[in-house]
């Protein structure tokens, strides 16, 4: 018996797929055969459709875009900062090799 590997679909397959669903036009069973995905996997993404579908009429960009990019640029420079520091002050110590 072969392991099967698992697949991974594009967002534009969910998106197809579960409007399929939606629309009523063909069984689940019929479209789990057709895009050869198991019925559960077809209602699950019919229920994120659902849930999700009045983001796409927000008008205000994901939850996940909203990213303060100046802010976490500032992070990343303080971190280095830091790690610069201890790396010079644990050199100077013998705890750290030149080498690395």
């Amino acid at each position: 018996m072969a392991i099967r590997t698992r697949r991974k679909h594009s967002p534009a397959i969910k998106a197809k797929v579960a409007l399929a669903a939606m629309a009523g036009q063909k069984t689940l069973a019929e479209l789990a055969q057709q895009y050869e995905i198991h019925p559960n996997q077809i209602t699950n993404w019919k229920r994120q459709l659902s849930e999700r579908a009045a983001a796409v009429f927000d008008g205000e960009a994901s939850t996940e875009s909203k990213v303060d990019l100046k802010a976490l640029h500032a992070k990343i420079g303080q971190l280095t900062l830091e790690n610069d520091f201890l790396e010079g002050a644990l050199t100077k110590m013998g705890l750290l090799s030149a080498n690395r």
